[in-house]
């Protein structure tokens, strides 16, 4: 099992890839996209049944799967002690008896994403690690405050440590066909960010169709975005196969046009171990090996670690577990 995870013991986030720098907008390229819903639909639907690993191949890629996890708490209701424990889980995700019934090495999730005021909280109980820390910005969830302020939220962010800033895009600019502003908007936002890693959250639940969904992908690219994500995790559609597929075939054309690599996030409502397993495999078919990796790929979640350890803690001793025997925070 060691041979299947050892890339990421040899790889920490954000090492190793170089950040894309962006483009020029170019139009005639984002309004050629176009999305064949059904075709889309047909071949998610082949995913869940078709790519299945069981046993140690199984418990193997689930803590790849941990690996790739922004663990996030983003409630009205945070404390610090909240976050604190947050960030021991992160540093240990996975209880040290099953990691050695596992034969495995210590591992941690890919970062741990919080509001701005507990940036300085989560810097501090992680310092050492080496595990980033990741601020939503930009008037999470909506996008709606003054432009002016959305920039400072992000500088205030990254003076206070935060290493990844994950923004929000507005959605009217795409439903409006506005791409110019979009693009102004994505590219402010990336040049605040400094040397800090920026997601481009595109809410893809209110974009409304899957070609705005692929233009929106192709635009926040071109103006330097290094991950593009699903979701703020808020909205009432969130992370789905289908957005995921039209995101990640963007990414792969703006890979083969420019070279550079850019990061995919989905967010929201991925709770279930066998879930991220599925989007697993749907990366590996269609990017290939090196998007398995905390730099190029992360999954927005909080709930699925738990059900992960809880899948490993069966696969260990054939017995299912309690949730509450692998609490999160």
């Amino acid at each position: 099992m060691e041979s299947q995870i050892a890339e990421h013991t040899a790889q920490l986030p954000q090492v190793g890839e170089p950040r894309n720098p962006g483009m020029e907008l170019d139009l005639d390229w984002a309004l050629r996209v176009e999305a064949n819903t059904s075709a889309i639909e047909r071949r998610c639907a082949t995913l869940p049944g078709r790519r299945s690993v069981k046993k140690n191949h199984q418990a193997a890629w689930l803590l790849k799967a941990i690996t790739l996890i922004d663990l996030t708490t983003l409630s009205g209701d945070d404390t610090v002690g909240r976050v604190q424990r947050l960030c021991a889980k992160a540093r240990q995700p996975v209880r040290a008896d099953l990691m050695q019934a596992l034969n495995m090495e210590p591992i941690t999730t890919g970062a741990v994403c919080v509001y701005h005021d507990m940036i300085e909280t989560a810097v501090a109980a992680l310092d050492g690690t080496g595990i980033p820390v990741a601020a939503v910005s930009t008037g999470f969830p909506g996008g709606l405050s003054p432009f002016h302020l959305r920039l400072a939220e992000i500088e205030e962010s990254v003076k206070a440590g935060a290493k990844e800033i994950d923004i929000v895009i507005s959605r009217r600019h795409v439903l409006s066909g506005n791409w110019q502003a979009l693009y102004d908007e994505m590219k402010a936002f990336r040049e605040a960010c400094g040397d800090a890693h920026v997601k481009a959250i595109l809410a893809t639940g209110e974009l409304g169709t899957l070609r705005n969904v692929a233009r929106a992908s192709l635009i926040c690219m071109m103006a330097g975005a290094d991950f593009i994500k699903t979701s703020t995790g808020k909205e009432s559609v969130n992370a789905t196969l289908p957005v995921s597929l039209v995101m990640i075939r963007t990414i792969r054309d703006y890979h083969e046009r420019t070279g550079y690599r850019v990061g995919y996030k989905p967010a929201g409502g991925i709770s279930k171990a066998k879930d991220s397993l599925v989007y697993l495999s749907l990366i590996k078919e269609e990017l290939g090996d090196r998007w398995l990796q905390p730099d190029l790929f992360r999954f927005g979640a909080s709930s699925l670690l738990g059900d992960i350890e809880r899948q490993l803690e069966h696969h260990v001793t054939g017995a299912y577990s309690a949730g509450y025997r692998h609490a999160l925070a």
